[in-house]
């Protein structure tokens, strides 16, 4: 499907299921990022693992470093091919990869923390330039500054270390802006730590990376940090509006479902857990919060999930087997991930155009 054959199209009549982005809610929630990072005079390196995207890659880099964040090397490869030069391969990697994206023209800066991959990527003849991976509270991969591996790998890198990096994935159990805004200084003090005892021990640091979506948003205090890394603020989702991140009108991309069955106590959609995800949200969300073709919430969620189908309940009154929902998704990065490409609004109902998402790994 391209820009000519949706010409006509509305969300009364566009395929179902289809990944709906609302461009001007996007334009808000760039400008929001942007305005929020413009006070700590920090350079910005967009994640464009929700996106992937190269529209949306143009609009949130306008005014920016120009530098990007990828998570897969399909994503390095399209960004690449269209000019992005400067990349952050996020994935920790492993040494497999590595003739991959030394191929790949653009510098694409990788990470890791552990010592044989630090051992292979020095071997390896591209000069890559290697961020340390960090735990600053997630405790899903990287080194607290304080592990004496964190010198070793260092000394394994050699010449190819050119910073550190983490990621407060933990920001998503907050549920206020405080509670954000901690995480953003935990995030921060991890970084310049490791950085410091880095440089005393005769290392070159030049990039202190950090971010999410809700610490960025929230972050009080940025010194020693050279660049923040965010993704989901672009089209935000039910978890960031549960942890006060977002509200339901910052919602920018949305699934269009059809009815398919209508029961007493709920309805059939043709959305199910390939095209919305089968992740679930904080409290009542479900699999996704159903609204409005115009784009209204309703009180009704996406209750139960199969491959193709999903549960709307409480049932809506006056529903009919081929009425259309839009479906507020609860985590955007992975109702995203089952479409093709987005069907463009401008806040209405008429179809303006497409854009292509880059897939797979």
């Amino acid at each position: 499907m391209d820009a000519a054959s949706v010409s006509g199209l509305t969300l009364a009549t566009a395929p179902t299921p289809s990944l709906i982005l609302d461009v001007p809610k996007l334009k808000r929630n760039l400008d929001r990022m942007a305005a929020a990072l413009r006070r700590h005079n920090v350079a910005f390196r967009p994640h464009l693992k929700t996106a992937k995207c190269l529209e949306v890659a143009a609009m949130a880099t306008q005014g920016q470093a120009g530098g990007i964040t990828v998570s897969t090397l399909a994503e390095a490869e399209a960004f690449a091919a269209a000019g992005y030069r400067d990349q952050l391969y996020s994935m920790a990697v492993v040494p497999a990869k590595l003739d991959r994206i030394a191929a790949i023209p653009a510098e694409v800066k990788i990470v890791t923390d552990d010592l044989d991959a630090a051992r292979a990527i020095a071997a390896h003849p591209k000069h890559f330039r290697v961020l340390i991976e960090l735990d600053s509270g997630a405790h899903r991969v990287g080194l607290a500054p304080d592990d004496p591996q964190l010198l070793a790998v260092a000394a394994a890198l050699g010449g190819k270390l050119a910073g550190v990096m983490t990621h407060g994935g933990h920001s998503y159990g907050a549920r206020d802006a405080g509670s954000a805004a901690a995480v953003a200084g935990q995030e921060r003090a991890t970084a310049v730590a490791a950085a410091e005892r880095l440089r005393a021990a005769g290392h070159r640091i030049d990039i202190v990376s950090v971010g999410s979506s809700p610490s960025a948003l929230n972050a009080a205090d940025l010194a020693g940090v050279t660049e923040v890394r965010a993704g989901v603020y672009m089209f935000q989702d039910l978890m960031q509006v549960a942890i006060g991140a977002a509200s339901l009108d910052d919602i920018a991309a949305t699934v269009l479902a059809s009815v398919v069955k209508v029961k007493d106590d709920c309805v059939l959609i043709d959305a199910g857990a390939l095209a919305l995800s089968a992740d679930k949200g904080f409290g009542d969300t479900g699999f996704g919060r159903a609204a409005l073709i115009d784009g209204t919430p309703t009180e009704s969620v996406v209750q139960r999930v199969w491959q193709e189908h999903g549960m709307v309940a409480p049932a809506l009154p006056g529903l009919k087997v081929g009425d259309r929902l839009k479906i507020l998704p609860v985590h955007t990065c992975h109702s995203c991930a089952g479409h093709a490409r987005y069907l463009l609004t401008e806040g209405d109902e008429a179809i303006t155009g497409t854009w292509d998402r880059v897939a797979f790994w």
